[in-house]
């Protein structure tokens, strides 16, 4: 198997919904490669699911209470694969970008 590179960049997303790309389509089936968080003065949460607001909850990363403090998640290997889109719950979040290919 060979290496990821065509790794590319969401809008920045700061309500829930759907991740989308940099010409505001929607994010299809993809693997996120990385998370970067923007988190508010109150300790916060993004729950990532896999098909929309009522899909199955893949993972669901926390933050810590300071909005001067970013968060950056590297996942191993290819990813975390996400077979249908990429939506995005969160909760005392500023904003949430991923990376993903």
């Amino acid at each position: 198997m060979s290496m990821q590179t065509d790794v590319q960049v969401s809008q920045v997303l700061t309500a829930d919904g759907q991740f989308t790309d940099q010409a505001s389509a929607t994010i299809g089936r993809a693997r996120v490669i990385a998370v970067y968080m923007i988190p508010s003065a109150t300790a916060g949460s993004v729950v990532f699911k896999n098909g929309g607001a009522s899909g199955t909850t893949i993972m669901t990363l926390n933050t810590v209470a300071s909005a001067t403090q970013p968060t950056y998640v590297l996942f191993p290997g290819e990813g975390v694969l996400f077979s249908t889109n990429v939506y995005g719950d969160v909760t005392n979040i500023g904003s949430v970008t991923i990376f993903y290919g």
